[in-house]
This record gives structure tokens, C-alpha cells and sequence, in this order.
């Protein structure tokens, strides 16, 4: 009985417009008008968090590729430190006399300048 309900409750819904197969209002139109504020969604969300992103990612990587002996760098985790040794994977920083630990290279967030003192 539920299944008989629910297909007359389709059947009325629907009209007599749709009952006899007459095309929708808009066509190609209505789909592209409803597609317009999803496009401009994404063009506003790759030109506000996409772009920067991708271009901060790009800075950090060619910082990470001209790291040299001797840069002072602050690490991820807050370390700071000068540049003793680089391979192509790891960086080994000197943090104190004596003292040297060895980071992967993604952990160096940033280059300090000469003038930024200990």
C-alpha cells in the first residue's frame, strides 16, 4: 500500500507538463546559468588559496635547493642554527658549541638574515 502511495504522490508531482514528455524550460541555457556561480566559486577559490599556495610551496622549495654551509635557518620545530653540512635529503645544523643534529631538509622553514642574532 506505502509503494502504491509513493508512486501516485510521483505521478502528481510531476504534472501533466512532464507526463506527456515536453521538454524543460532553459535547455542548454538554464544548465549553463546554473553552473555559473560554481564556476566562479572555483575561479575565486584558485585565485585566493590555490595560487598563493602553489607559489609559497615554490618559493620554499627553491630556498630548500640553494640552502649552502654556513646559512643560519630556523627549523620547523623553532630550532635555530647554522648550516654545517647538506646532502640532498638531510641538513645538519650546528645549534650550539659542540652540539650538531641532523634534520631533513623539509624541516628548514626559513632562511635568517646576518643581522638576526642568537
Amino acid at each position: 500500500m506505502l509503494n502504491i502511495l509513493s508512486l501516485v504522490t510521483e505521478a502528481y508531482a510531476m504534472g501533466p507538463a512532464q507526463q506527456q514528455g515536453a521538454a524543460q524550460p532553459g535547455g542548454v541555457q538554464g544548465m549553463l546559468a546554473s553552473m555559473l556561480p560554481l564556476v566562479l566559486i572555483f575561479v575565486v577559490f584558485y585565485f585566493l588559496l590555490i595560487r598563493p599556495q602553489q607559489k609559497k610551496a615554490k618559493e620554499h622549495k627553491q630556498m630548500l635547493d640553494n640552502i649552502k654551509r654556513g646559512d643560519k635557518v630556523t627549523t620547523q620545530g623553532g630550532i635555530y642554527g647554522v648550516v654545517e653540512a647538506v646532502t640532498d635529503n638531510t641538513v645538519t645544523l650546528k645549534i650550539a658549541e659542540n652540539v650538531k643534529v641532523k634534520f631533513g631538509k623539509w624541516a628548514v622553514s626559513a632562511l635568517r638574515s646576518s643581522a638576526d642574532e642568537d
